[in-house]
């Protein structure tokens, strides 16, 4: 059985290092095998021309690029895209969002998800593990988009803060200069809350945070989300209004509606209190049914409503407008088992 060699894509600048240094490669090496994975996008060692060809053989004996296309794509009728990988975990779901003068990528950080949230087709699916920065940063690299890529969201399959380590490398990769050299304001990493994670994230990262909020009652919350138990979301707005967010970094709060659950004028009171002295924006969800699931989305003008009533309370809110909902790829609908009809 033939052993796969592992993949240089994903690597940091660190793990390069050691890298060179096993193979007895010089130093500076390192930065040159970076530039030609981040900055060239090579798709194999043959084409990192500023390399030996002596030290191209080593690497290639031992490594590989890691670059794997999709398996399938999807086009919705509003010109989202969904693409379908392998992983070693199993298959995961990635989204372009293309838009006039942006194209947002919505990645995903593990195959399913243990946080079993009733909402989400992710959750339903179950979780089969996590995917390492490789996994990660070939859903970026792979796709024929990549390279007009303005934005990039951790809001696909998984949970960002299970997988912390993983994700912290990716942002590294993404925004090191000797990476992609983006700014952390072209990323979003989204959150049901887990509090261990978001610290480390807040921490070592100035990416934007965006928290699943969707109920601000703790019971109420507790039955859509049952990681309200560990991490009650009182507990999560105290933990971030010890952070600056008063400057460029922002942190939003997703708000799924749901007719009759969580679009009361007592829920609206409630979010505004909840978010008082938090400089943070709420972004009004519509909700996408999945079967064997007895919620539905509230009507436009209770959207609207509820978005009113937090603006004129000093909540910036928004209603964000749905995408990708026929190809199964709009929110809470990304799942391994089920890419869409007329798939390619």
């Amino acid at each position: 059985m033939m052993i796969e060699k592992p993949a240089l894509l994903g690597k940091t600048l660190t793990e390069l290092q050691a890298i060179v240094q096993e193979l007895h490669m010089p130093t500076f090496t390192a930065k040159q095998i970076a530039n030609w994975l981040y900055v060239k996008r090579v798709a194999s060692i043959d084409d990192m021309s500023n390399i030996s060809a002596k030290n191209r053989g080593l690497l290639s004996e031992k490594y590989t690029i890691g670059l794997q296309t999709p398996g399938q794509t999807v086009t919705s009728e509003d010109g989202t895209k969904k693409y379908l990988f392998s992983t070693p975990k199993g298959a995961i779901e990635t989204v372009l969002i293309p838009e006039e003068d942006r194209a947002t990528l919505c990645v995903s950080c593990q195959v399913g998800c243990k946080m079993n949230c009733v909402f989400c087709m992710t959750g339903k699916q179950g979780w089969s593990g996590n995917l390492t920065a490789t996994d990660i940063m070939n859903q970026i690299c792979a796709i024929p988009e990549s390279d007009t890529l303005t934005n990039i969201v951790f809001m696909g399959m998984g949970e960002p803060f299970d997988n912390t380590l993983e994700l912290l490398k990716t942002l590294d990769i993404l925004t090191a200069d000797w990476g992609f050299g983006w700014s952390p304001r072209r990323i979003t990493v989204s959150s049901v809350g887990l509090i261990p994670g978001m610290k480390q994230f807040l921490e070592r990262s100035e990416a934007h945070l965006a928290i699943s909020l969707h109920n601000p009652f703790s019971e109420e919350r507790l039955a859509l989300m049952p990681t309200e138990k560990a991490f009650p979301i009182e507990k999560v707005v105290a933990e971030l209004k010890k952070h600056d967010f008063s400057h460029q970094r922002r942190v939003s709060f997703e708000y799924i509606m749901f007719e009759g659950v969580n679009d009361s004028p007592r829920h609206a009171r409630e979010l505004v209190r909840l978010l008082n002295g938090l400089p943070c924006r709420v972004n009004l969800i519509k909700f996408h049914a999945i079967p064997n699931v007895s919620l539905h989305s509230p009507s436009a003008e209770k959207m609207v409503w509820f978005r009113d009533y937090l603006t004129e309370n000093h909540v910036i809110c928004t209603i964000r407008r749905s995408r990708g909902e026929d190809i199964l790829a709009a929110c809470g609908l990304l799942s391994s088992n089920t890419l869409a009809p007329n798939a390619e």
